[in-house]
């Protein structure tokens, strides 16, 4: 039986472009299945949305076909959908997208948004970032030369080094390759600052074992070795969305975890047909996330610390250099 062409959701009534869409081919999951899984979330998910400007992956003819990123508002998006103006870099003015309410959530799913991807920092400090994010990303397809356990291992290592520099890290699967460990931090420094902090944190452990860690951005420079990803700290830079659905086979989704249940944890684990049974039994693990906010300051001294007097001086002098 066909899905009605209009749902509602937030108090709002819109229409749902070919609810029976299948939209992961041969895994029987609709356009009207992605809705659900977000009107699903929706309680967990918008807390982690809120304020942020929103950088969307839509597959209108689901993701069998070619998809798209989308950062800015479209012309047709009805009034009631937040938006905001932001330079972008070339220094032009665009709308982006921010998702506040159930409403919005579901109204971008009906229009194809399949993930939803948000920035570091909040449109009332958009220049000062409340999150610290290290991106776990498996060498290759993430099965050779990566198996989970290693993955497991380098986010221990993460999460250690973030809370001897005084964070409090926080840890998520993908819903895909790897795993997101994420400092909160109260919003004292910049960007250029927070960047650096992440890139020379994540050189350290690297050099601490270079046969199984890399802050390559190059691939073929990788060498079959997992990449420690500091790139989602720059302004415009994006990471997942706690509980956004993947456009991957198997429709994975990106859950917050505790640290407890790391040791059995695969970065795909949670699918769109098994996280309602989560949602049930299982509080949101980043729901205090921002009550343990700290200041990147002090943890750029411990590390400075750590790394040594000669290196630091010049991850500073580089640094210098690359501010004038």
């Amino acid at each position: 039986m066909a899905r009605p062409e209009y749902t509602e959701a937030g108090g709002r009534r819109f229409k749902v472009p070919h609810p029976d869409k299948e939209m992961y081919p041969g895994e029987g999951i609709t356009a009207a299945d992605v809705l659900d899984h977000y009107r699903t979330v929706a309680p967990m998910m918008l807390p982690h949305l809120a304020g942020r400007p929103l950088t969307l992956l839509r597959h209108p003819d689901g993701i069998g076909a070619e998809g798209f990123f989308q950062r800015h508002a479209m012309d047709y998006f009805p009034e009631w959908v937040r938006t905001v103006t932001l330079p972008k870099r070339d220094g032009t003015p665009a709308k982006s997208v921010v998702c506040d309410d159930e409403a919005t959530l579901v109204y971008l799913a009906a229009h194809s948004a399949i993930e939803f991807h948000i920035r570091p920092s909040t449109v009332e400090a958009i220049d000062f970032p409340d999150r610290l994010v290290v991106d776990i990303d498996p060498p290759g397809d993430g099965t050779d030369g990566a198996p989970a356990a290693a993955l497991r291992d380098v986010a221990r290592r993460v999460r250690d080094l973030l809370a001897e520099l005084g964070f409090t890290p926080f840890l998520q699967t993908t819903g895909g390759r790897g795993f997101h460990v994420v400092a909160p931090l109260d919003r004292s420094e910049d960007f250029r600052f927070v960047r650096d902090l992440a890139g020379d944190l994540a050189a350290h452990l690297a050099r601490a074992d270079p046969d199984l860690l890399t802050v390559q951005h190059r691939i073929e420079k990788r060498a079959g070795r997992i990449f420690l990803d500091v790139n989602r700290n720059g302004r415009a830079q994006t990471f997942a969305a706690p509980y956004t659905l993947r456009a991957r086979p198997g429709a994975g989704v990106a859950v917050p975890l505790d640290w407890s249940e790391l040791g059995r944890a695969v970065p795909g684990g949670h699918t769109i047909r098994t996280i309602r049974r989560r949602l049930a039994r299982k509080a949101d693990p980043w729901a205090d996330m921002d009550d343990h906010a700290a200041p990147a300051g002090p943890a750029r001294e411990r590390l400075d610390e750590m790394i040594g007097p000669r290196r630091a001086a010049r991850s500073a002098a580089k640094r210098r250099r690359l501010t004038r």
